[in-house]
C-alpha cells in the first residue's frame, strides 16, 4: 500500500512538473499569405528545435487574412506577399523576410516556351482565347487564378498591370490547388510562388526572361514581389527573437534552400 502511495504521488509530480513547463511556453500564431506558409512552417520547425519553451503555429488564408489577424489580433504576425501593402497595414510594423517570383506556369505538354507580358495581359483578360493565337495548338486556353484577396493575385495584377480577369477563369483558393489545377489540364495556365515550382508543372519564359533565383536577382524577371511579416506595433518578445532568426544567416539561407529570395 505504501509502494502503490509513493508511486501515486510520484506519477503526480511528474503531471505537474509537465503542465507547469507546459504554462510556461511562449505561444505566437502567424496567419497569412498562402506562398509563405509552407516556407514559415520550416523556419518555425527550426527555430522551435532549439527553442524548447516557443509553441509556434502557422496558418493560411491569403495576405488579406494576414493584414486582419494581425490588426485583429488573432495573429501575432501577419503574412502578406504583396507588392503594396493595404492602407489599413499602417497601423501594422512591417518586416520584408523574403521575395518571390511568380511563375507563370503550363502543363508540361503544352509546347509553348514564351509569351509577352501584353500576351500574358490579354490571355487573362480573355482577349486571347485560344493557343493558336500564341504559336500553340488549336487548344482553348483554362485561364487559372487565384481567388479575390490573394496576395499572390493582386501582386501578379498589380506588376502585370491592366487585368480585367476573364469571367471564364477558374478560381482556386491556394498556390498548391492553381498547382494541381494546371497539372490536370493541358490547357490551362496559372500563376503561383515560384518558391513552389515542381516536375507536375512547367514555367514559362516572359519577354524571353525565366523565372528562375539567379535572374530575379539580377532585375531580369519582372513579376516579383516582396514577402511582408506584420505585427502590431513593435515586435517585442519571442515575436521579434523568431522574426530576427528569420532575417538571420541561418533563416536566410533557409528561404535560400528551399527556394524563395533572401530579403537582401
Amino acid at each position: 500500500m505504501f509502494r502503490k502511495t509513493i508511486g501515486l504521488f510520484s506519477l503526480a509530480i511528474v503531471v505537474l512538473l509537465i503542465a507547469g513547463c507546459g504554462k510556461n511556453k511562449t505561444s505566437i500564431t502567424l496567419a497569412g499569405s498562402t506562398a509563405f506558409q509552407p516556407f514559415a512552417e520550416k523556419l518555425a520547425e527550426q527555430y522551435m528545435s532549439t527553442h524548447a519553451n516557443v509553441s509556434i503555429t502557422v496558418q493560411g488564408g491569403g495576405s488579406a487574412v494576414g493584414v486582419q489577424s494581425a490588426i485583429s489580433g488573432a495573429a501575432q504576425i501577419g503574412m502578406a506577399d504583396l507588392v503594396v501593402l493595404p492602407e489599413e497595414a499602417k497601423q501594422l510594423t512591417p518586416t520584408i523576410v523574403a521575395r518571390d517570383g511568380i511563375a507563370l506556369v503550363l502543363n508540361p505538354a503544352n509546347k509553348v516556351i514564351n509569351l509577352t507580358m501584353q500576351q500574358v495581359r490579354e490571355v487573362f483578360n480573355g482577349k486571347i482565347k485560344n493557343w493558336k493565337e500564341v504559336g500553340g495548338a488549336d487548344s482553348p486556353i483554362t485561364v487559372v487564378s487565384r481567388e479575390a484577396g490573394s496576395g499572390t493575385r493582386s501582386s501578379f495584377e498589380q506588376i502585370v498591370t491592366e487585368i480585367s480577369l476573364t469571367k471564364d477563369a477558374l478560381i482556386q483558393d491556394s498556390n498548391g490547388t492553381i498547382r494541381e489545377t494546371v497539372a490536370n489540364d493541358p490547357n490551362a495556365i496559372g500563376y503561383l510562388s515560384h518558391g513552389l515550382l515542381n516536375e507536375k508543372i512547367r514555367a514559362i519564359k516572359i519577354d524571353d526572361q525565366e523565372c528562375t533565383t539567379e535572374l530575379i536577382t539580377a532585375g531580369k524577371y519582372k513579376i516579383v514581389r516582396p514577402i511582408f511579416l506584420l505585427v502590431k506595433g513593435d515586435p517585442q518578445g519571442e515575436v521579434k527573437n523568431f522574426i530576427d532568426y528569420i532575417l538571420s544567416a541561418e533563416g536566410q539561407n533557409t528561404i535560400k534552400t528551399t527556394g524563395l529570395i533572401p530579403a537582401k
